[in-house]
């Protein structure tokens, strides 16, 4: 028996091109390449320059139509901070979670004395989201107290559930209530700002990806790489789970810390 496991062991067994490929296709590797490269809005010729690959290359693994080396999926992999095991994992199967009122944490706008709005991310323990949506509180404001814009990449869906809400986007200036809804592109300059006495109650969905057509066009880059609006540089903060400004990251218990990075 020992000698036959022996035999076994020593043997060597010949992988032809088309199982090769089949592999490669079972496990989607072309598209969780394109996810991710979606997932930071970054392109083709982007992802190029930083792995050393043509953008026709990319272009072609991502479809399918050649298969990759190890040697170019672990330049990939380094770009996204992933394993090289991460293409090979199984894929995660549907994502289905329930997020229970009592389970979620209520935050303040971060980076202030004196915040403006409270939210509680409604999407925190699912992972590689490629939508974030809140419950956002907005609270009357003081006499004098000025609301500074921000921005952020992707795009913005805000529905008003009670009160009302004044917005701001770029020159434009409208006021919700309860009913009313917007869509933005987050990469231009917008506020919030309680409308009314009582609170301004809104859902918040804020999406990753980026189309190229609408990236930063409205904005003037300055030597650091940041946006300006009137000549000031511009926060390029998102709307949603920080703490002391540090992304919010689910936890083994399932509450909401902040990032230590």
């Amino acid at each position: 028996m020992e000698n036959e496991l022996k035999a076994v062991e020593g043997t060597t067994i010949e992988v032809d091109q088309a199982s090769a490929e089949a592999f490669i296709s079972e496990k989607h590797i072309g598209e969780r390449i394109k996810r991710l490269r979606l997932k930071k809005s970054m392109g083709l010729v982007e992802l190029g320059r930083h792995t050393g690959l043509s953008a026709s290359f990319l272009s072609q693994l991502e479809t399918g139509r050649v298969v990759p080396t190890l040697r170019n999926l672990a330049r990939i992999a380094m770009v996204f901070s992933k394993d090289l095991s991460y293409f090979f994992e199984s894929e995660p199967q549907t994502i289905f979670r329930v997020h229970r009122k009592k389970e979620r944490v209520r935050l303040p706008q971060t980076g202030v004395d004196d915040p403006t709005y409270f939210f509680e991310s409604l999407g925190y323990m699912v992972p590689d989201r490629q939508l974030d949506p809140y419950y956002a509180e907005f609270v009357p404001m003081k006499d004098g107290h000025e609301v500074r814009p921000h921005v952020h990449t992707g795009f913005e869906f805000l529905y008003v559930l009670d009160g009302a809400l004044e917005i701001r986007h770029s020159d434009k200036v409208d006021v919700l209530e309860a009913g009313d809804g917007v869509y933005f592109d987050a990469s231009t300059p917008h506020s919030y700002r309680c409308a009314g006495k009582q609170s301004a109650v809104a859902i918040i969905v804020t999406m990753h990806q980026m189309q190229p057509s609408t990236a930063m066009s409205s904005m003037r880059p300055i030597t650091n790489g940041a946006a300006r609006l009137n000549g000031q540089p511009m926060p390029a903060q998102q709307f949603g789970p920080k703490v002391n400004g540090r992304p919010m990251i689910e936890t083994t218990n399932g509450n909401a810390s902040a990032s230590k990075q």
